[in-house]
């Protein structure tokens, strides 16, 4: 019985053995509930409709949430320097450009993160923009704010691919506060900046869904601070990578509606460069080599399609970026679409006169790249779009061919004060009426 009982016990510990490796074979595997679930950009590339409509007539002026078309703007960079920043005021006087698109860092407003209310004096830092703004108002020039740029306390290093890679619940609260302390002086508010590339998306791959939760708790903040704000949507890079470090970006728009995006916006932000060609060149024209079909200014069109196929055909359309790069240095990368400084100004002219013929009232705002910013060097690419470069003072810029061609131009729009005659070509813009 003893030699019996001995063996009864082997085989039980044997049998205990077998169902342990088993245990720790099953969890070793794979979750098999979400092994079948690929992302971007593992997942297959999707196909969509080929859509045409642009629903030229459906943008109704008279509702609050749109821009007079067109209203003109310029990107500047006049958070530091106020001697600079006057001074390029009064040019975009001279411009008769009504707006200006200005970057209004959440890093540099909520440098740290504090643990007390919103009201609280230490939250964030207002004096910088409090100047700025007293200076832009007293000009009598009117602000889109861009919100990005979050502060390095804020970002989630092992967020989910379908969450934003920030604090969102902070940056929400940021955006509420901001709006209230400047109810009534912001126009608009476009919410981030080319989400689709992943150096703008905190080093985290491109999520159209992550994007449309960021918008949705920004936008709904900003609302219930001051109703007539407009919200914009990110303007996206125009890319066809499709890889870990960008989504293309009609793909990546698609996919904010897909995920839900219409009741956050009431514009959608666009980023029109024209790569090489004249801005009436279409997507329907020969191609040129090694150019893909929306290379070119009026891409704008395909945009406003996809907005039209998903029902915001009603809503307007506004281009954040747009501009010509005169940057042909060898061996850098803008090379092969770079323009000359007589190219740049020319285009520019015929690209806001095309877009007033051909495209309002669904395309509202229209921003050029960009009143030169102090920090740039010949260094930055930056510094091939802009209309001029920085001058000691008193002069402020050194104008490109870019600068007399948007002084000059006739401005055309749905609002009298927005309008004005085309200049003769014989005045200095500085020497010439405004």
């Amino acid at each position: 019985m003893k030699i019996r009982r001995n063996k009864w016990v082997l085989g039980l510990a044997v049998v205990l053995v077998i169902l342990s490796l088993i245990v720790i074979w099953q969890l070793a595997q794979p979750d098999q509930s979400t092994k079948s679930v690929k992302h971007y950009p593992d997942e297959p590339v999707p196909t969509y409709s080929a859509v045409t409509d642009l629903a030229p007539d459906a943008v109704n002026l008279n509702n609050p949430k749109t821009f007079p078309s067109l209203t003109y703007g310029i990107h500047t960079f006049f958070w530091w320097d106020q001697t600079y920043r006057l001074f390029g005021l009064d040019q975009i006087n001279i411009m008769q450009f009504s707006h200006i698109k200005q970057s209004f860092a959440w890093a540099d407003i909520e440098p740290e993160r504090r643990e007390v209310p919103t009201d609280d004096p230490t939250r964030y830092v207002w004096s910088q923009v409090d100047g700025m703004m007293a200076d832009i108002e007293s000009k009598g020039i009117r602000v889109i704010a861009r919100l990005d740029h979050p502060p390095t306390w804020s970002v989630k290093l092992n967020a989910g691919y379908d969450d934003p890679p920030f604090d969102v619940t902070r940056f929400a609260e940021f955006c509420g506060t901001l709006a209230q302390r400047y109810k009534g002086r912001i126009d608009a508010y476009q919410v981030w900046n080319e989400p689709n590339l992943t150096r703008e998306w905190a080093g985290h791959i491109p999520s159209p869904t992550g994007y449309v939760k960021l918008l949705a708790a920004c936008s709904t903040a900003i609302r219930a601070a001051d109703p007539d704000a407009i919200i914009i949507s990110a303007g996206l890079s125009p890319t066809a990578t499709r890889d870990m470090t960008a989504m293309p970006h009609m793909e990546y728009l698609w996919k904010m509606y897909e995920a839900g995006v219409s009741p956050y916006f009431d514009v959608l932000g666009v980023h029109a460069p024209g790569w090489k060609f004249a801005p009436e060149v279409g997507p329907d024209a020969p191609l040129a080599e090694n150019y893909y079909e929306w290379q070119r200014f009026r891409h704008v069109e395909n945009m406003r399609a996809i907005m039209v196929a998903k029902g915001d055909a009603a809503k307007q359309l506004a281009i954040t970026e747009t501009g010509w790069t005169i940057d042909q240095r060898e061996g850098s990368i803008y090379s092969h679409f770079g323009v000359t400084p007589e190219e740049q100004g020319d285009y520019l002219r015929r690209a806001y006169a095309y877009a007033a013929e051909n495209w309002r009232p669904w395309l509202g705002l229209m921003t050029t790249i960009y009143y030169p910013n102090t920090a740039w060097t010949s260094e930055n690419e930056e510094y091939y779009w802009a209309i001029g470069t920085v001058a000691p003072m008193p002069y402020g810029m050194d104008g490109r061919p870019a600068w007399p061609a948007l002084v000059q131009m006739e401005k055309i729009s749905t609002n009298p004060d927005y309008a004005h005659p085309a200049r003769d070509e014989s005045l200095n813009p500085i020497d010439g009426d405004n």
